[in-house]
């Protein structure tokens, strides 16, 4: 089977993290380790944060661990820059993610 350049692609940020947006305030910090047909994500040692005014502290997140994100439900993804912390939370706004 051939790589196409989206595979390859695809294939460069494994085991990569992520921060996902949600278009339901919240953020979802994690291992990438895959996707399906659909484009759901798929993350793995996972913390939930929720962002917004209505919530009190969103600096302090929960660990969720494996997780599946709909596709329709993300807003923004953002792959964490080589050499930096993983999960901060207290400014994950902050962290270097390129989007």
């Amino acid at each position: 089977m051939r790589d196409t350049e989206a595979t390859r692609n695809l294939k460069s940020i494994l085991r990569g993290t992520l921060r996902i947006i949600t278009n339901d305030d919240r953020a979802f910090i994690g291992t990438f380790v895959g996707t399906d047909k659909d484009m759901n994500i798929l993350l793995v040692s996972t913390e939930e944060f929720r962002l917004g005014a209505s919530h009190q502290n969103p600096a302090v997140g929960r660990y969720v661990g494996q997780v599946m994100i709909p596709w329709r439900l993300i807003q923004d993804i953002g792959l964490q820059v080589t050499g930096q912390s993983n999960h901060d939370a207290g400014d994950y706004a902050e962290q270097p993610y390129v989007t």
